[in-house]
Protein backbone atom coordinates (compact mmCIF):
# COMPACT_ATOMS: atom_id res chain seq x y z
CA UNK A 1 0.00 0.00 0.00
CA UNK A 2 1.45 3.36 -0.97
CA UNK A 3 -0.29 6.69 -0.58
CA UNK A 4 0.43 9.84 -2.53
CA UNK A 5 3.13 11.80 -0.74
CA UNK A 6 1.83 14.66 1.39
CA UNK A 7 3.75 17.82 2.34
CA UNK A 8 2.67 19.46 5.60
CA UNK A 9 4.46 22.78 6.24
CA UNK A 10 4.77 23.47 9.98
CA UNK A 11 3.70 26.94 11.07
CA UNK A 12 5.99 26.57 14.10
CA UNK A 13 8.60 28.15 11.83
CA UNK A 14 6.26 30.72 10.25
CA UNK A 15 6.16 34.45 10.96
CA UNK A 16 2.99 34.60 13.04
CA UNK A 17 2.59 38.31 12.34
CA UNK A 18 2.11 37.32 8.68
CA UNK A 19 0.48 33.94 9.28
CA UNK A 20 -2.36 34.32 6.79
CA UNK A 21 -0.02 35.39 4.00
CA UNK A 22 2.48 32.62 4.69
CA UNK A 23 -0.20 29.93 4.81
CA UNK A 24 -1.57 31.18 1.50
CA UNK A 25 1.91 31.06 -0.03
CA UNK A 26 2.45 27.39 0.81
CA UNK A 27 -1.12 26.52 -0.17
CA UNK A 28 -0.80 28.18 -3.58
CA UNK A 29 2.56 26.43 -4.04
CA UNK A 30 0.96 23.00 -3.65
CA UNK A 31 1.26 22.08 0.03
CA UNK A 32 -1.29 19.45 1.09
CA UNK A 33 -1.74 20.02 4.84
CA UNK A 34 -0.85 22.66 7.42
CA UNK A 35 0.94 21.25 10.47
CA UNK A 36 0.42 22.90 13.86
CA UNK A 37 2.94 22.05 16.60
CA UNK A 38 1.42 22.59 20.03
CA UNK A 39 3.90 22.71 22.95
CA UNK A 40 3.17 23.38 26.61
CA UNK A 41 6.54 23.90 28.27
CA UNK A 42 6.05 20.70 30.31
CA UNK A 43 6.06 17.70 27.97
CA UNK A 44 8.61 19.59 25.86
CA UNK A 45 10.85 22.53 26.85
CA UNK A 46 9.08 25.16 24.80
CA UNK A 47 5.72 26.92 24.60
CA UNK A 48 4.17 27.65 21.22
CA UNK A 49 0.47 28.35 20.71
CA UNK A 50 -3.00 27.02 21.40
CA UNK A 51 -6.45 26.72 19.84
CA UNK A 52 -6.62 30.45 19.01
CA UNK A 53 -3.85 30.15 16.42
CA UNK A 54 -5.38 26.95 15.04
CA UNK A 55 -8.66 28.81 14.66
CA UNK A 56 -6.85 31.66 12.91
CA UNK A 57 -5.22 29.19 10.50
CA UNK A 58 -8.61 27.57 9.87
CA UNK A 59 -10.05 30.95 8.86
CA UNK A 60 -7.51 31.46 6.06
CA UNK A 61 -7.18 27.99 4.48
CA UNK A 62 -9.26 25.04 3.41
CA UNK A 63 -6.28 22.70 3.70
CA UNK A 64 -6.48 20.02 6.40
CA UNK A 65 -5.04 21.21 9.71
CA UNK A 66 -2.75 18.56 11.18
CA UNK A 67 -2.49 19.32 14.91
CA UNK A 68 0.37 17.71 16.84
CA UNK A 69 -0.07 17.89 20.62
CA UNK A 70 3.28 17.82 22.40
CA UNK A 71 1.58 18.46 25.72
CA UNK A 72 0.77 16.81 29.03
CA UNK A 73 -2.85 15.83 29.68
CA UNK A 74 -3.89 16.13 26.03
CA UNK A 75 -7.32 14.67 26.79
CA UNK A 76 -8.24 17.96 28.47
CA UNK A 77 -7.76 19.88 25.22
CA UNK A 78 -8.94 17.58 22.43
CA UNK A 79 -12.34 19.22 22.08
CA UNK A 80 -10.85 22.73 22.08
CA UNK A 81 -8.51 21.97 19.20
CA UNK A 82 -11.10 20.10 17.16
CA UNK A 83 -13.63 22.90 17.64
CA UNK A 84 -10.91 25.33 16.51
CA UNK A 85 -10.68 23.47 13.21
CA UNK A 86 -8.24 20.57 13.56
CA UNK A 87 -8.86 17.85 10.98
CA UNK A 88 -6.42 15.47 12.62
CA UNK A 89 -5.06 15.39 16.16
CA UNK A 90 -1.92 13.49 17.08
CA UNK A 91 -1.00 12.72 20.69
CA UNK A 92 2.24 11.31 22.06
CA UNK A 93 2.37 7.72 23.20
CA UNK A 94 4.64 8.91 26.02
CA UNK A 95 2.11 11.49 27.28
CA UNK A 96 -1.07 9.40 27.34
CA UNK A 97 -1.96 6.79 29.95
CA UNK A 98 -5.04 5.29 28.24
CA UNK A 99 -4.12 5.59 24.58
CA UNK A 100 -7.02 3.57 23.16
CA UNK A 101 -9.49 5.79 24.99
CA UNK A 102 -7.80 8.98 23.79
CA UNK A 103 -7.74 7.79 20.17
CA UNK A 104 -11.43 6.86 20.40
CA UNK A 105 -12.30 10.26 21.84
CA UNK A 106 -10.52 12.10 19.01
CA UNK A 107 -12.55 10.11 16.50
CA UNK A 108 -15.78 10.62 18.43
CA UNK A 109 -15.16 14.36 18.26
CA UNK A 110 -14.94 14.14 14.48
CA UNK A 111 -11.23 14.25 13.71
CA UNK A 112 -8.65 11.79 12.42
CA UNK A 113 -6.53 10.33 15.23
CA UNK A 114 -2.77 9.97 15.30
CA UNK A 115 -0.09 8.76 17.68
CA UNK A 116 3.49 10.06 17.81
CA UNK A 117 6.64 8.51 19.22
CA UNK A 118 9.83 10.27 20.30
CA UNK A 119 13.26 9.27 18.96
CA UNK A 120 14.01 7.05 21.96
CA UNK A 121 10.62 5.28 21.97
CA UNK A 122 10.64 1.89 20.20
CA UNK A 123 8.19 1.06 17.44
CA UNK A 124 6.99 -1.86 19.55
CA UNK A 125 5.08 0.69 21.66
CA UNK A 126 2.65 1.00 18.73
CA UNK A 127 1.96 -2.72 18.38
CA UNK A 128 -1.45 -2.73 20.07
CA UNK A 129 -2.75 0.59 18.73
CA UNK A 130 -1.87 0.16 15.05
CA UNK A 131 -5.32 -0.88 13.84
CA UNK A 132 -7.06 2.01 15.58
CA UNK A 133 -5.10 5.06 14.39
CA UNK A 134 -5.25 7.06 11.16
CA UNK A 135 -1.70 8.38 11.48
CA UNK A 136 1.62 7.37 13.04
CA UNK A 137 4.13 10.20 13.51
CA UNK A 138 7.83 9.43 13.85
CA UNK A 139 9.76 12.24 15.51
CA UNK A 140 13.09 12.57 13.69
CA UNK A 141 14.33 15.17 16.20
CA UNK A 142 13.77 15.47 19.94
CA UNK A 143 10.56 17.48 20.17
CA UNK A 144 10.55 21.00 21.54
CA UNK A 145 12.30 23.25 19.06
CA UNK A 146 12.39 23.83 15.31
CA UNK A 147 15.56 23.82 13.26
CA UNK A 148 17.17 20.68 14.72
CA UNK A 149 19.24 18.19 12.74
CA UNK A 150 17.63 15.02 11.42
CA UNK A 151 18.27 11.87 13.50
CA UNK A 152 19.35 9.36 10.88
CA UNK A 153 18.10 6.19 12.58
CA UNK A 154 14.58 7.60 12.21
CA UNK A 155 14.61 6.07 8.73
CA UNK A 156 14.98 2.61 10.24
CA UNK A 157 12.01 3.33 12.50
CA UNK A 158 9.94 4.41 9.50
CA UNK A 159 10.70 1.08 7.84
CA UNK A 160 9.70 -0.75 11.04
CA UNK A 161 6.41 1.17 11.20
CA UNK A 162 5.72 0.31 7.55
CA UNK A 163 6.32 -3.35 8.39
CA UNK A 164 3.99 -3.05 11.39
CA UNK A 165 1.29 -1.55 9.18
CA UNK A 166 1.56 -4.44 6.74
CA UNK A 167 1.68 -7.07 9.48
CA UNK A 168 -1.40 -5.67 11.21
CA UNK A 169 -3.20 -5.02 7.92
CA UNK A 170 -3.65 -1.45 9.17
CA UNK A 171 -4.35 1.63 7.08
CA UNK A 172 -2.63 4.52 8.84
CA UNK A 173 -0.45 7.13 7.18
CA UNK A 174 3.21 7.34 8.23
CA UNK A 175 4.35 10.87 9.02
CA UNK A 176 7.81 12.20 9.90
CA UNK A 177 8.59 15.45 11.67
CA UNK A 178 11.96 17.07 12.27
CA UNK A 179 14.87 18.13 10.10
CA UNK A 180 13.07 17.55 6.81
CA UNK A 181 14.72 19.42 3.95
CA UNK A 182 15.96 18.81 0.40
CA UNK A 183 18.54 16.32 1.70
CA UNK A 184 16.35 14.22 4.01
CA UNK A 185 12.98 14.35 2.22
CA UNK A 186 13.60 11.71 -0.42
CA UNK A 187 15.20 9.16 1.94
CA UNK A 188 12.18 9.55 4.23
CA UNK A 189 9.79 8.84 1.37
CA UNK A 190 11.90 5.89 0.21
CA UNK A 191 11.83 4.44 3.74
CA UNK A 192 8.03 4.45 3.67
CA UNK A 193 6.79 7.89 4.76
CA UNK A 194 3.51 9.22 3.39
CA UNK A 195 3.52 12.63 5.10
CA UNK A 196 6.50 14.96 5.52
CA UNK A 197 6.41 17.85 7.99
CA UNK A 198 8.78 20.66 7.07
CA UNK A 199 9.10 23.91 8.99
CA UNK A 200 12.45 25.67 8.96
CA UNK A 201 13.37 24.52 5.45
CA UNK A 202 10.25 26.24 4.12
CA UNK A 203 9.39 29.20 6.32
CA UNK A 204 12.97 30.27 7.13
CA UNK A 205 14.05 30.05 3.49
CA UNK A 206 14.60 33.05 1.26
CA UNK A 207 11.59 32.12 -0.85
CA UNK A 208 8.74 30.23 0.83
CA UNK A 209 6.97 29.40 -2.42
CA UNK A 210 10.11 28.12 -4.15
CA UNK A 211 11.10 26.03 -1.11
CA UNK A 212 7.63 24.46 -1.00
CA UNK A 213 7.65 23.62 -4.69
CA UNK A 214 11.17 22.18 -4.48
CA UNK A 215 10.19 19.79 -1.67
CA UNK A 216 7.02 18.76 -3.52
CA UNK A 217 9.08 17.95 -6.60
CA UNK A 218 11.55 15.91 -4.54
CA UNK A 219 8.93 13.79 -2.76
CA UNK A 220 6.84 13.25 -5.91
Amino acid sequence: MKHKSILAPSILAADLSNLAQQIRMVELSGANWIHCDIMDGHFVPNITFGPIIVKAARSVTKLPLDVHLMIENPDDYLEDFIKAGANSVTVHEEAVIHLNRTISEIKNLGAKAGVAINPSTPVSALEDIAEYVDLVLIMSVNPGFGGQSFISNSLRKVTEVAELRKRRNANFLIEIDGGIDTTTARPAIDAGCDVLVAGTSIFKSNNISAATIELINIIG
